[in-house]
Parts: C-alpha cells; structure tokens; sequence
C-alpha cells in the first residue's frame, strides 16, 4: 500500500490537471460565482428597507428621484463596459462586477440620505452592465461544442440563485429570523465568495473582438452550418433571419460554396481594419435582414417594457397594500415568478411551430395578454391580482424573449449574435433612458405610480397592436403566395403531398 500511495498521488494529480486544462474547471468556477453572486435576499423587500426606519425615505423619493438613476448608469456605462469587457479579456469586468456588487451592498447597509442611495444606484448600474461579462468569459475558454452545455449551466445557475434568494429572503423576513440590515450583511458574505471564486478564474487568451484566435475562419454553430447548408428536416420548421448566404457562409442554392464577409473581413479582424469600422459593417449586415429587424424591434420594446416593469412593481404593490403584513410574500411570489418564467422559456425548446411564420402573430397576441396583466395590477386594487398579474407578465416575457433569441440565433456567428445582443439591450435602454425621464423621473412628469403602471400597460398594448397587424398582413401575404403558386390545373384536384409539405406552417 505504501508503494502505491505515489502513484495514487500521482494519477490523481494527473487527473486534476487534466480537469484544470477542460472546460469543466472553468465553467465549475463561472457557475460558484454566478450563484453567490445572484443569491440577494432583501431584493424582494427592498421598498419596505428603503421606507422603513432604516433609512426613513418616503416612496416619491425612492420612485421619482433614486430608481431613475439605475437608468442613466446603465445607459451611460453600457457600450464602455461591452468594449472593455473584450479588450481586457472578461476576467478583470467579472471581478470588477463583483467590486460593484460589494460596494452596492455596502452603500445599502451603511449610507443614508437621498444622494448617498442615488450613489449606490449608480454602482448598480454598473453591475448590470457587467453582465455581458459573465455570458461572454466562457466562450473564450471552451471549445465550440461544449457552447451549449456551458451556457444552460451558467443561466441555470443564476435562475437558482435568483430563486434561492426570494426564498430565502421570504424565510428571513416571516419567520423574523434576521432583521433587513443583518440579510444585507450575510448578502455582502455571499458576494466576498463570489470575489474570491472570481479571482480564481482562468485568464483568456483570445476574445471575440479584440483578441481573436487566428483561425482562418468565423466559427458558427453545427445548427447554423446545418440550416445555412439546407440539410434542415421537415421537422426542422424553425428557421428564423434570412441574413443572404453570401454574408454567412456555407453553400448558396446552387451548391457552391459561398465564405460569407468573415471571410473577406480576417484582415480587418486581424488589426490591419479597426475594430470598430468592421463592427459596424457587420451590425449594417446583420440588420438589412427584415426578418431579423422585426425580432430585434419587439425585443427592444419588450424589454425596455419590462424592466421598468420589474423596477418599479415593488412601489405598485407598497401603494396597493402599505400594510407590512403582505410585503412578507414578496419574496414568494419572486420566487414562484422566476421559477414558472422558467418553465415557460424551457418549454418553448420542445415546440414544432414554425415560429418565421406565426412568430408576429405570437408576439402580438402574447404582449396583448401581457398588457392585460398589467391593467389588471392597475386597476384592481388588490394584492393578490397584483402578484397574479406579475406572475402572469413575467412568465410570457421569459416565454416570448427566448423565442426571439432563438430566432435571432439560429443564424448568426458567436461574433454576430453578441453584436445583435447588445445592440438590441442598448435601444431598449436608450428607450427605457426617455421613459424614465420623462414619466419617472422628478425633472420630468414625475407621476405616481398609478399613472406609471397605466402607461406601461397602454405601451404593450400598443406594441400589440403593431405585431398583431404584422402577423395578420404575413400571413395573408404567405395564404396568397400558396395559392398564386398552385399550378392551375392542381387546384381542382386534390393537392400534391409536396407542395403541402413545402408551404405547411
């Protein structure tokens, strides 16, 4: 046994090298910081913290002077934050994120006053906009086939810690185990394990942009090469942006190999092009696709929509019922909200729709509902319709964005799909920016809340509106393409299984 204790040794040492070098170190890393990062039980109860005697703020100041300027630093730091984030390479962001995570925390517990709380919004926004480290850092450390695997581990993490925290912050709070400043200081413990996992983190060698792997050629997904090559079943109805084959590579109809820009923009990706002039080539590229252009529009609308939604429900539910009795379930029904969000997104991979085709008709008919969702936490002065009506909105905007991303998706790059990402993020922000300013913000209308949750209700109906139109329209337009391409003498007889096949939705 003695003999063998140093090759045990040995191989063990080996086998953990191994496991270092892979791409489970790193995403096992990625994922501890996620999830301790993510886990902020007051969260749910952060208006009751605000306007309680711990810092003694009224709910106009905290709605019309403090939430806005989470707004403004999101916006003004978010397209600094996306240039650096590749030309650092992720790491120095992630633990940069985690400084702000800390700092934000640590205003919360200590600071008091109107402007020191503006200050801690300002660092939150900051943290926000680091975000795009985080879903960005494992792609330059693993291999292409393991994208998939490691993005569901890194978001389901989150979605954990997330729902971890509401739960745990319902527990704390109704059971009165921890006062709101003794859960912020366990909060700054989680984000201290956070820090340090953060610092244990590999450092890139390459990133999308700045620091490119000399390949030869822009990587894209084995689903995209598959779709791009027409090899995509009859089952396979969910292809999505018709960006022409020529700007993505693959082979045209004809069967000739067609390398897409990637491969005539390596030399201005290998330094002898700005960076930024071939980006914006490719963001003039990646938009001249109608179809992409519909998605990316209700996907800044809706999000723009939705986070002033999440900003400021906690100040509807304060004025519906400002009894602390039922700010306790907050953190429940966070919880259930994520989780059925959750659901809904994972759903959405197991269906056939041929989402090119009813996908308008889908976003018009499901922002509708949403809207109505949201007029009912309005109007019906209940708490209970309220938290029902937050479940119900969260749980199709989670359903519907995991649509659009896959839509936008299927046929991008890994370069491309992130310049879309934030592309979109930035207009909806750009858009939540105006918002805010002018419904919100004290310089602006600085309306009640009443009045701010029946805006927001009418903006999704308008979005509504403008996609159920869209759908409609589509769909006629695709009804009359069939039948103009029936050949006449087809269309007394009965109809040929191909060309049902071919035009079925």
């Amino acid at each position: 046994r003695q003999a063998d204790e140093p090759r045990l040794r040995k191989t063990g040492s080996a086998a953990m090298r191994r496991w270092r070098a892979g791409w489970g170190y790193p995403t096992t890393l990625l994922c501890i910081y996620g999830l301790f990062s993510t886990v902020k039980p007051l969260e749910p109860f952060i208006i009751p913290y605000l306007t309680g005697p711990d810092k003694n703020l009224t709910t106009e100041q905290v709605n019309n002077q403090i939430f806005p300027v989470w707004t403004y630093s999101y916006l003004s730091v978010l397209v600094p934050v996306f240039l650096l984030t590749d030309w650092l390479r992720y790491k120095p962001v992630v633990v940069f994120q985690c400084v702000s995570l800390f700092t934000t925390t640590a205003m919360l517990l200590w600071m008091q006053g109107v402007a020191a709380m503006q200050a801690m919004q300002f660092f939150y926004g900051v943290v926000t906009a680091c975000e795009v480290a985080y879903f960005s850092y494992i792609y330059s450390v693993i291999d292409l086939e393991k994208y998939r695997k490691a993005t569901s581990y890194c978001r389901s993490v989150q979605l954990l810690g997330y729902t971890v925290g509401a739960v745990l912050g319902q527990l704390l709070v109704s059971f009165h185990l921890m006062s709101y400043s003794n859960i912020l200081v366990f909060t700054l413990v989680l984000t201290a394990i956070a820090l340090a996992t953060s610092c244990l983190l590999p450092m890139p060698q390459s990133s999308m942009f700045f620091h490119r792997r000399h390949t030869g050629k822009t990587k894209v997904t084995e689903d995209t090469r598959r779709h791009i090559c027409g090899a995509v079943d009859a089952t396979d109805q969910t292809s999505t942006s018709k960006i022409p084959q020529e700007e993505i590579g693959g082979r045209n109809e004809k069967g000739e190999e067609c390398g897409g820009p990637d491969d005539n923009a390596e030399e201005g990706r290998d330094g002898r092009m700005p960076v930024l002039c071939w980006l914006w080539r490719d963001f003039l590229q990646c938009y001249s696709s109608r179809q992409l252009l519909y998605w990316s529009v209700w996907w800044a609308l809706a999000t723009c929509g939705y986070n002033q939604t999440v900003n400021y429900v906690q100040v509807l539910w304060e004025h519906v019922q400002p009894s602390q009795n039922f700010s306790i379930y907050n953190g429940g029904v966070e919880a259930v909200s994520s989780l059925f969000g959750a659901a809904a997104a994972y759903g959405v991979g197991f269906t056939t729709v041929n989402w090119e085709h009813w996908g308008e008709l889908a976003l018009g008919g499901f922002s509708g509902l949403g809207a109505s969702a949201l007029f009912l936490m309005t109007f019906i002065q209940n708490i209970w319709a309220c938290y029902i009506g937050y479940v119900i909105f969260k749980c199709l905007y989670m359903m519907l964005i995991t649509i659009a991303m896959f839509q936008i998706a299927a046929d991008l790059s890994m370069e491309r799909y992130a310049l879309v990402f934030g592309a979109n993020n930035f207009g909806a922000l750009a858009l939540q920016t105006i918002i805010t300013s002018i419904v919100v913000d004290k310089g602006g209308f600085g309306l009640a809340i009443i009045p701010q949750f029946t805006i927001y209700a009418s903006y999704f109906s308008f979005i509504a509106i403008i996609f159920s139109l869209r759908g409609v329209f589509t769909m006629w337009r695709l009804q009359r393409s069939n039948t103009d391409s029936t050949p006449p003498d087809k269309k007394t007889s009965s109809p040929d299984p191909d060309i049902c096949l071919e035009h079925s939705f």
